[in-house]
């Protein structure tokens, strides 16, 4: 599926952002599919933004969800992020959207790296190609 997507980016971890944000493109453009970026400041803020872009007068088929949430010494690590996987699937669910989850949630930064790098687990790629099998989805069931 070809198709137009939003990729949201939080920019916490802006080095790991730019890792994952190069897989979701290049997914996309493979796909020959076209998208747009947008940033916020972390994780929580992503289905604020899908939510937002998904109210406007924009038509997007699909979301990407780029983020990264490392552990660190409070509770807030599971705050973010059960309440950012939380958001998103409540928007799939009762808005039908086709969001890829890429959002990162890991013990430290050398996974956080192994998984957003392109050539090792490169899971800003595997959101973009989830959000675009959702999309051809939802094409399918005339939504």
């Amino acid at each position: 599926m070809s198709g137009h997507f939003l990729i949201v980016e939080a920019r916490f971890y802006a080095d790991i952002a730019e890792a994952q944000l190069a897989g979701a493109k290049a997914a996309l453009s493979a796909s020959g599919a076209s998208f747009e970026h947008v940033s916020v400041p972390g994780a929580l803020e992503i289905p604020v933004a899908i939510a937002m872009a998904a109210a406007s007068q924009q038509q997007f088929d699909g979301y990407v969800a780029l983020g990264c949430v490392i552990r660190g010494e409070t509770s807030h690590y599971e705050t973010v992020c059960a309440e950012s996987a939380r958001g998103l699937m409540d928007l799939a669910l009762v808005e039908n959207l086709a969001i890829g989850n890429g959002i990162l949630t890991v013990e430290n930064e050398a996974q956080a790296w192994e998984r957003a790098d392109a050539a090792q687990k490169d899971k800003g790629g595997d959101a973009a190609r989830a959000a675009l099998a959702l999309a051809t989805l939802r094409q399918r069931f005339g939504i």
